[in-house]
This record gives C-alpha cells, sequence and structure tokens, in this order.
C-alpha cells in the first residue's frame, strides 16, 4: 500500500481556478474515498515553502455541477491526508450595493438554501451533532482577511454567504428576498462544504470573489455565464495572490475550537456503532472511537 504524503493545509479552488500557480515539488495523488472519487485528483506541492493539497472543485474544465461535486469524497480525502485548515475560493454574486464585482469578501455567516446534498459524515448508526453558530474558522478568516488586503482588491470583512442550489441563478424575487434577510453575497458551493470541514475538525475560511450583482440590481445586467466569464481572470489572479501571502504565515498551531469540533458531539456508545462504520470515519473519528 502507498504512503500518502502529510499536508497540514488544503485548497478548494472554484469556478475558473483549477490549478495553483507557484506551486513548487508539484505531484498528484489518488486518495482512495468510502465515497467514491474526489473532483478531480489531488496535486500536491509547496507554496513559500509550505507543503498544500489543492482540489478544482468542478473538476479540470469545469464537468461539475455545484450539486454534483463529491464534497464527501473531498474533505474524507483531505482529511487522510492530514488536513487540518482548508481554504475554499468561491465565485459568487454579489447582494449588496457596497460589494462591487471584483471585490473580496471573506465571510462569517452562512445560510443554507441547498436541496439535494448529503450534508454529514454521520449516521449509519453513529450520531453526532457539531456546534455550527460560527461556521467559519475565526483564526483563519482574520488571517485570510489579513492576506487578501495585502493584494490590490477591495476586501470586506464578515458578512453572510447564502448558498443556493443551482445550477439555474436566482430569480429577481429570490435575489432581493434574500437582500431583505441581510445576505452579503450568494453562490453554490460553501455548502456542505462548511459542515463537513466542521465535522472533520478542519479551520475553514471562504474568500469569495464577486463576479456580478446576481439579479437585484436595478441599473447593471442580470448575472449571465458571460458576465462572470468577463471578471474570473481578475478574480483568479487576486485569489492566487492571497493564498501566497497567506500560506507562510500560518501559525504552525491552531488553537481554535475547531480542532476539537467533535469532542463533545458524539452521541453514540462506541460498542454500539457497527464495524464498517467506524472504518469509513476512521479518519475523521479515530481519536475518539477505535476499533
Amino acid at each position: 500500500m502507498t504512503t500518502q504524503p502529510t499536508v497540514k493545509v488544503g485548497v478548494l479552488g472554484g469556478t475558473g481556478l483549477y490549478q495553483m500557480d507557484g506551486l513548487k515539488k508539484v505531484r498528484e495523488v489518488e486518495v482512495p474515498t468510502p465515497y467514491g472519487p474526489t473532483s478531480d485528483s489531488i496535486t500536491i506541492g509547496e507554496l513559500g515553502g509550505v507543503p498544500i493539497a489543492f482540489i478544482p472543485r468542478h473538476g479540470k474544465g469545469h464537468h461539475l455541477l455545484p450539486s454534483e461535486i463529491p464534497v464527501r469524497a473531498n474533505i474524507h480525502a483531505l482529511k487522510t491526508l492530514g488536513v487540518e485548515r482548508l481554504i475554499s475560493i468561491s465565485a459568487v454574486g454579489s447582494l449588496s450595493e457596497k460589494i462591487a464585482p471584483l471585490d473580496m469578501v471573506v465571510p462569517d455567516q452562512l445560510i443554507d438554501r441547498t436541496k439535494t446534498r448529503p450534508s454529514t459524515f454521520f449516521g449509519d448508526g453513529l450520531v453526532a451533532h457539531v456546534a455550527f453558530g460560527d461556521p467559519f474558522c475565526p483564526q483563519l478568516s482574520e488571517l485570510l482577511g489579513d492576506a487578501a488586503n495585502d493584494t490590490e482588491a477591495k476586501v470586506h470583512r464578515g458578512g453572510t454567504y447564502l448558498v443556493m442550489e443551482g445550477p439555474a441563478f436566482s430569480t429577481r424575487a429570490e435575489s432581493n428576498l434574500y437582500r431583505s434577510w441581510g445576505a452579503s453575497v450568494i453562490g453554490m458551493t460553501a455548502l456542505p462544504e462548511a459542515k463537513l470541514a466542521r465535522e472533520a475538525e478542519m479551520c475553514f475560511a471562504v474568500l469569495a470573489t464577486a463576479t456580478d450583482y446576481d439579479a437585484w440590481h436595478e441599473v447593471h445586467a442580470d448575472v449571465t455565464v458571460q458576465v462572470i466569464l468577463a471578471n474570473l481572470s481578475k478574480n483568479v489572479a487576486a485569489s492566487q495572490q492571497a493564498l501566497r501571502k497567506l500560506i507562510p504565515r500560518l501559525p504552525e498551531h491552531r488553537g481554535c475550537a475547531c480542532e476539537s469540533a467533535l469532542a463533545n458531539a458524539l452521541v453514540t456508545a462506541k460498542n454500539l456503532v457497527p464495524e464498517d462504520t467506524l472504518e469509513r470515519l476512521s479518519p475523521i473519528v479515530g481519536r475518539y472511537m477505535t476499533k
């Protein structure tokens, strides 16, 4: 059996970000998971001397719908590699006048409007309820915001990311409803990633890059793929610049609540958990429940 490398930092690339520029000592690995293959092979390399693992969530060439992304496989594979911090790059629409296209947002809250996506590793004889009041790691989000501020982009710290099912964009009525709820940006991928990362005791933060004003704006045209693609290349360049600044700054030790998210979340007595469930979840619950 091939021994996989240990990597503590993971990056999920969003629309337009299918590879990480500037990586050294690059190799691609396939990590088998109980949930099938990951979105694509995992690229491992060094960025600023720090080993990272990169997955393009939609696959190279963008062939996976948001609802088709094998999120459980992606997170399970990254956990198997040893990832402790996970940074998500996500193209979004703006629901706020003050967040213009090409701006960056490091959100601190989520609203879940997804419908069809598996959003937990648990079940099949093992119950867990993780705390999710603050869905993003405050420590990692702060460091990510600092790094983004060192780029030329305008950065907004905090705000609510509304996650819709897709793949169609919002109706005008929906867009205005979400604005009335106080949502800042809208996208299709931060969930179930954030929930699964929390269950896997990973620090998780999102760098959301605005491409459009969704459907609500009275002056700007409604969002289309053409509008998004026109802004993507600039957003991708800025996102990669922020990552190059962030990753070498990450402290060795986390010291946040994310690293022990399961400590008080597991409900089922170990002797009642089926062997195959323990085996499947061993990278995630192994330090709490050994076979």
